[in-house]
């Protein structure tokens, strides 16, 4: 009975162990970055900037068409989210800003890459992924 119960609860742990190491890890945007308001208006010149930026720098990772399907996304350590869906749509422009700035993981750092404005494009341009 000892025995049994013993592999029962190192089931359950092996369990519980690996489901917390599959899921990714929260990634918190700090408040200051949150409230950050886009100041580059949303126009065709913006999003044309900004689809060009996308494709150089992050299509080979999340698709042509933000949907995570990318040709090295079945290569990398966490799943790419799907730009379309209400999840990333609903993240503040901050968020999205921050995230691309500093990177986490296998998501480039790009300060220093890009400039605040060519974020800010890329912001705009993965708004129009709306399903």
């Amino acid at each position: 009975m000892k025995t049994v119960k013993l592999l029962f609860i190192g089931s359950v742990f092996m369990l519980l162990s690996v489901s917390l190491i599959a899921q990714p890890k929260p990634w918190v945007v700090p408040a200051n970055f949150k409230a950050m308001k886009n100041p580059v208006a949303k126009s065709d010149a913006s999003n044309k900037a900004g689809m060009a930026i996308f494709n150089k720098n992050c299509a080979s990772c999340h698709g042509k068409a933000g949907l995570g399907d990318g040709v090295k996304a079945k290569s990398l350590k966490e799943p790419m989210n799907d730009f379309s869906k209400a999840d990333f749509q609903n993240l503040a422009d901050g968020d999205i800003f921050y995230k691309t700035k500093t990177g986490r993981g296998d998501m480039p750092k790009y300060e220093g890459k890009l400039t605040d404005d060519d974020i800010w494009n890329v912001v705009n341009y993965v708004r129009t992924f709306k399903k």
